[in-house]
């Protein structure tokens, strides 16, 4: 238990630094934007093992054992996330706009407060909690009941928690886009790490077989591609609608670093489409880094400019970012779940998990 002590040590004077760099506020919204990042990943596999569960034979088939274990160990990090949060609903006062502003209707009066923010915030993520235990381990049988109604909880979920957390951050945006845009970017997220973390399939023999890297491409590539198209079109809507408020929503997210991130995910985007043409597993690693590299960004191009009514990378954020990452890395061998452990054990016995 030393280097998780360390780790954690570590940790916690990196946001007390983060908070000398950035101020109160402005080390609230790095930290928000740094947890998401890490919420990103449990709740961004869990969709796709959900999914994956329900077509279980074919996904194994098909050579997908090894990404499934690779996406169940992201799930095992939602306890993590979920103990991480206390600090925001903490900083909840010093985020959120609606707290001293007043309600424009009697929903939103009793809608947006701090008691009932951190009751909600609280049921997210158990029942996030909940599903990531329920699905840590594969089932005998495929079967909808169990598939169906969690994938619709999921939704729900991530529907009410992105309109919560992300959206009356910065209420100039009114978009009913944002909650499946945001769940899809943390699936992609989510997909890409794994495909970096998982082991590499055996090479596939025989006739009939698909290349190297194809299997793990071509979803990355769906998942990419329907984010680009929710991205665009939210953009088309605000344009044509030319209502002032979201207008200067993305007039917050553009400048030299908001162009120059909206032209790499579109690079990203169209050099992984590109790929499937002569997939290989150099180029799929290559290009799950980068998505990983573009949502991880996009967390913070979300979040910051809501305080700071532009998007820059400050010290804050990086301080942040590392923060979050050596206190997830220290609390995991603490919160780790009892199915993760069967599944490594499972993993060093030569068998599927």
């Amino acid at each position: 238990m030393r280097r998780p002590a360390l780790l954690g040590l570590a940790g916690l004077v990196l946001l007390a630094v983060c908070l000398l760099a950035g101020g109160w506020r402005g080390a609230a919204a790095s930290y928000l934007a740094a947890w998401l990042v890490l919420l990103a990943l449990p709740v961004g596999a869990l969709p796709v093992v959900i999914v994956a569960e329900r077509f279980g034979k074919r996904v194994r088939e098909r050579g997908g054992i090894e990404m499934l274990a690779g996406l169940r160990r992201l799930m095992a990090l939602m306890p993590v996330a979920a103990v991480l949060s206390l600090p925001l609903l903490a900083a909840t006062p010093l985020l959120y706009p609606w707290v001293s502003a007043p309600a424009r209707t009697p929903l939103a009066a009793l809608w947006f407060t701090v008691p009932f923010f951190a009751i909600r915030a609280i049921v997210y993520l158990a029942a996030w909690t909940w599903l990531a235990l329920r699905f840590a381990r594969p089932f005998d049988a495929p079967g909808e009941g169990r598939t169906v109604p969690a994938v619709g909880l999921h939704a729900i979920v991530g529907t009410l928690f992105v309109t919560d957390v992300v959206a009356s951050l910065d209420p100039r945006l009114d978009s009913t886009l944002l909650g499946l845009l945001v769940m899809t970017a943390w699936s992609g997220l989510a997909f890409a790490a794994a495909i970096l973390l998982a082991w590499e399939e055996p090479e596939p023999v025989g006739r009939g077989r698909t290349a190297p890297g194809r299997g793990r491409l071509v979803p990355l590539v769906v998942l990419l591609g329907l984010w680009a198209y929710l991205h665009f079109v939210q953009f088309l809507i605000v344009w044509s609608a030319n209502l002032p408020p979201e207008v200067t929503w993305y007039f917050a997210r553009g400048g030299w670093v908001g162009r120059a991130l909206a032209v790499v995910a579109g690079a990203v985007v169209v050099l992984a489409g590109l790929a499937t043409l002569r997939p290989g597993r150099p180029t799929t690693r290559i290009l799950a880094g980068a998505a990983v590299a573009v949502h991880a960004l996009e967390m913070f191009w979300l979040i910051t400019p809501a305080v700071r009514d532009r998007f820059v990378l400050r010290p804050s954020d990086v301080l942040a970012a590392a923060a979050v990452a050596c206190l997830a890395a220290a609390l995991r061998p603490v919160l780790r779940p009892r199915a993760d452990r069967v599944a490594s054990d499972a993993r060093r016995a030569g068998r599927p998990a």
